[in-house]
């Protein structure tokens, strides 16, 4: 996250060294800034092993010292633009138990819109082993709220009990991003499928989960789920 200035000294953010540049003034600010965003491009499209920091520095108009100035790795510079990307998956995925196909509909807008971020994330799949092990970080955190929400809505009649919440969020999870993780498919279908358009695979995969999951009547479904 930007460090903000203020009367009392603070530890440095995960992945910024303890002598990092704070931002007292708009140059570090945006300095900052442009190493992250092109920081983010750099990952999507090489991976962390691939990424090299004197490409990061160039696109952001500033030196190496001055990357290494704010995060100590090329390491902890990309688990900072995973956390920010994570932070916004998080925010623009909101699930609904109630809305399992809507839900499905949401992750496939969020991925179709950015498609670096799922080429960044499962870079980071491939490449950082332990962060598949990691149960304390935001995203897990996540994950255990969206199983709750899913074991209520079994609990009130919104669901099927017979599932397991945890292979109904996969099986949505992976059916929303079929196309972002697929592009030899999505290739071919420009040329073959008989409509070849976002929307209409957006449908597919909607109507997908709502044959698996379908949206219980109007009038089943509470004010909220307790």
């Amino acid at each position: 996250m930007v460090a903000y200035p203020g009367p009392m000294p603070r530890s440095p953010s995960p992945g910024q060294t303890p002598d990092a540049p704070t931002s007292g003034g708009g140059s570090t600010d945006s300095t900052r800034q442009r190493i992250v965003a092109a920081a983010k491009e750099e990952f999507a499209r090489h991976g962390i092993a691939g990424a090299r920091v004197d490409r990061i520095a160039k696109q952001a108009r500033t030196s190496k010292e001055r990357v290494y100035a704010y995060f100590r790795s090329k390491e902890a510079l990309y688990a900072h633009v995973a956390e920010r990307e994570t932070t916004a998956l998080i925010e623009a995925t909101q699930l609904d138990p109630a809305d399992l196909p809507g839900y499905a509909g949401i992750l496939f807008d969020h991925f179709a819109a950015r498609p670096d971020h799922y080429r960044l994330i499962t870079w980071g799949r491939l490449e950082l082993a332990e962060s598949a092990d990691n149960t304390s970080g935001p995203l897990q955190a996540t994950i255990a709220g969206k199983l709750d929400k899913l074991r209520d809505a079994q609990r009130i009649g919104l669901l099927d009990p017979a599932w397991d919440p945890v292979d109904v969020l996969a099986l949505i999870n992976q059916i929303a991003m079929t196309w972002a993780g697929q592009p030899e498919i999505a290739a071919a279908a420009a040329d073959q499928a008989v409509d070849p358009s976002v929307t209409a695979r957006r449908a597919a995969l909607v109507t997908a989960v709502e044959h698996m999951f379908p949206r219980p009547d109007r009038d089943q479904r509470p004010n909220r789920l307790t």
